[in-house]
């Protein structure tokens, strides 16, 4: 008898990590957790720019699953944090491959939220056959009505949050947010991109939670997470997230045989409900749920809960229901 977990498993470290060099400019932070022996399963984290942190690991049962981990160009312990040249989707999916090919990785299992499930969805579909299945939250096409959404959208929900993130903008420039803050996070003055990323990093944070979560806005807003957030999210925005036009949905077919689950709150202000329904429709096979009482995060209880239950599901062979 399946019985539904609620929370995370228990803390657990690295039983491997390191740095892995790509290019002249990129190094990568990559861990391994879990079992060496068991069902490898790659995490993607949000963003772009978000990195991964030590909850990451605790989705997936540790006596079960090869837990593989990394910060992705510009992002978290990757260096240098923050850095957009050479950063494009492609790329990181040459990364990920190149990371499956170091650790001896036939195929695994995809887990990815928000930017992550972007990330996941182009690499599946650009290698199909490395995917096990994948398992989707918040989910992120990188549109430009979306991108539109998160510039100027979002204000009809969190009024005072959009207030402060366009506080530092010119009147003149506010009718384009994004090519204003283009301005301000790659120039090379620190004095004017920190204070830029800062704002850019404190509005989304300020957005994730059904309910307010001070210590998540702080934690946005500190230098360590604000720079990859702010100038990645603010260069993958700009260049559509080096898609073709609705790429992720016309290319559904090449991933559509293989096992999906996706996960999305009701709530969710950052990547509205609609974006998970239109998947959804493009892609029928994959289980849906959305979460009633949720907003954006994946620390929100029932986000946890769901997410949790689908690596079980996977886990004991049941698929996704």
């Amino acid at each position: 008898m399946f019985l539904p977990r609620t929370a995370l498993f228990p803390p657990i470290e690295p039983y491997r990590q390191g740095m892995l060099a790509v290019d002249d400019i990129h190094t990568l932070y990559w861990e391994e957790c879990g079992n060496p022996d068991g069902l490898p399963v790659l995490f993607l984290h949000g963003g772009p720019g978000g990195g991964v942190t030590p909850r990451h690991r605790c989705f997936f049962h540790p006596q079960h699953y090869r837990i593989v981990l990394f910060d992705q160009r510009g992002a978290g312990r990757s260096t240098p944090l923050g850095e957009y040249r050479n950063n494009t989707t492609q790329l990181l999916i040459d990364d990920i491959e190149r990371l499956r090919v170091m650790l001896g990785i036939e195929q695994w299992l995809t887990f990815g939220g928000s930017w992550g499930s972007t990330l996941a969805l182009a690499y599946g579909q650009a290698h199909p056959e490395r995917c096990l299945g994948f398992i989707l939250r918040g989910i992120f096409l990188c549109t430009q009505p979306e991108i539109d959404w998160f510039m100027h959208g979002i204000r009809w929900f969190f009024p005072e949050a959009h207030d402060e993130f366009i506080a530092r903008i010119p009147e003149t420039e506010r009718a384009d947010l994004l090519h204003a803050y283009e301005k301000r996070l790659f120039c090379d003055d620190p004095d004017v991109y920190m204070p830029a990323a800062r704002a850019w990093s404190r509005y989304e944070g300020s957005c994730l939670f059904l309910r307010p979560e001070p210590e998540a806005i702080d934690d946005f807003g500190s230098d360590a997470v604000s720079l990859g957030i702010g100038r990645l999210e603010a260069h993958y925005f700009l260049h559509r997230g080096f898609f073709e036009e609705d790429q992720l949905v016309r290319g559904i077919d090449r991933i559509r045989h293989l096992p999906a689950v996706i996960i999305q709150g009701r709530y969710d202000v950052v990547c509205p409900p609609a974006t998970a329904h239109r998947l959804h429709q493009a892609w029928p096979e994959a289980a849906f749920h959305i979460v009633p009482d949720a907003g954006h995060a994946a620390a929100e209880p029932g986000i946890t809960s769901a997410l949790v239950n689908a690596t079980e599901q996977f886990r004991l062979g049941r698929g996704f229901i």
